[in-house]
């Protein structure tokens, strides 16, 4: 099973704070796609950034987790929300102390409801390239794109692109936009892999 941990990639939280937030502020209802969720450290962490910078607006945040999940066991463990010490202690203190309380099970701590609600997971095959749904404001992929070939990355980011409206596309520092797709994106940020949906 793959191993995670919350806020494994400050970077990538950070620019999302600082450069997507700002317009999802101005959307009614805001979908989010984490594609690759593995047990869902990744998008609980980033619903917990959302949630510090966005207040109530918050509310309207729907984060599809998706993964293929070959052990039938991410499901259970995001509904519950419930992490073991190593994938938790890395949360700044203020943070962890807002939304985590002990859980049952020793050294387990548990995700807030609020949080949890904001999350919800589904099996899913990216290489069926069938999108999740259609109008997201900002997908996710990171640790994913780099097991696939060359053709199955161009396909995925395109069927991410077609995802989109007018949103923003976030993966991996290793990798970089094929080139066939430069047209499809524009750099948020130099010598980031954030990206800004061009309609074409």
């Amino acid at each position: 099973m793959a191993f995670t941990y919350f806020f494994r990639d400050m970077q990538t939280l950070e620019m999302i704070r600082d450069y997507v937030i700002p317009g999802l502020r101005t959307r009614r209802y805001i979908h989010i796609w984490d594609a690759g969720c593995a047990m869902g450290p990744e998008p609980y962490s980033l619903a917990i950034v959302l949630r510090e910078n966005m207040g109530m607006i918050f509310r309207n945040v729907k984060i599809h987790a998706t993964d293929i999940d070959s052990s039938n066991l991410f499901g259970d463990i995001i509904q519950k929300g419930t992490y073991p010490l190593e994938q938790v202690q890395r949360i700044p203190g203020p943070i962890f102390e807002k939304y985590f309380s002990p859980a049952d099970e020793p050294g387990h701590y548990t995700i807030s409801e609020e949080i949890r609600r904001s999350v919800s997971f589904t099996k899913h095959d990216l290489l069926s390239m069938k999108p999740i749904r259609k109008g997201l404001n900002l997908i996710m992929c990171k640790n994913v794109l780099l097991h696939f070939n060359e053709q199955e990355r161009v396909d995925v980011i395109r069927m991410f692109h077609d995802s989109l409206d007018e949103g923003y596309f976030a993966t991996e520092q290793t990798q970089k936009m094929p080139e066939v797709l430069e047209s499809h994106f524009e750099p948020v940020v130099a010598n980031a892999q954030l990206y800004r949906k061009i309609c074409i």
